[in-house]
């Protein structure tokens, strides 16, 4: 009875703990939006890449929402992971057509491979360390876009040995390096330094 006790336990404080987390994109941070039209705005900022909106608040007048139409990049202190984030909105095919409209992209890397992301939320199912089975939880997760020095975007979706296959004669330098630092391109911190490491062999 005890070991069933510990085990709700947990799966309570999952459970409250994944209904009190805060995802960064529900949060307003202290930013800045530069349209279209050139205008410049510096105030409060809440994105929303799921539906492609920037909201604007100055905490004097209403919240206006922009799309990425209307936006050429917006930039945020976020305090849940204690940086600066840029997102730009540019051109991209999705759902395998070839018709270009803009979206936004949070630039990770800038240079000769442009590594981008957009974050989603998932549910994901894990084992329980504390009884058998799986339990199911809703995480944030990173979708990693490459573009090239002509400004095409493509989903990078691959593994290891493909992003190589794409650095050409730098493959083994960049090999090494991931190596010694033990990095993996499932994570959004080490896919940056990564992707940062292959530019600066230029």
């Amino acid at each position: 009875m005890v070991g069933r006790g510990i085990i709700i336990g947990v799966i309570s404080f999952l459970t409250v703990a994944a209904q009190a987390q805060q995802w960064p994109f529900e949060l307003w941070h202290e930013g800045k939006i530069v349209l279209v039209s050139g205008d410049t705005l510096k105030g409060l900022v809440k994105y929303d890449l799921e539906q492609d909106l920037v909201q604007f608040n100055d905490q004097r007048e209403n919240i206006v929402a922009y799309t990425s139409r209307k936006v050429l990049f917006f930039e945020i202190f976020d305090n849940t992971q204690k940086r600066y984030r840029n997102f730009f909105a540019l051109p991209y095919a999705a759902s395998n057509t070839n018709y270009l409209t803009p979206i936004f992209f949070e630039l990770l890397v800038d240079g000769k491979m442009t590594l981008l992301t957009r974050e989603a939320l998932e549910y994901r199912t894990y084992s329980s360390p504390y009884y058998y089975g799986s339990y199911t939880r809703l995480v944030l997760v990173y979708r990693f876009y490459l573009m090239d020095e002509k400004g095409n975007i493509n989903q990078f979706m691959g593994k290891k040995a493909e992003l190589l296959s794409m650095m050409g004669r730098r493959a083994d330098e960049v090999d090494r390096y991931m190596r010694q630092n033990r990095l993996k391109i499932e994570d959004p911190t080490d896919f940056t330094r990564t992707i940062a490491f292959y530019n600066s062999l230029f």
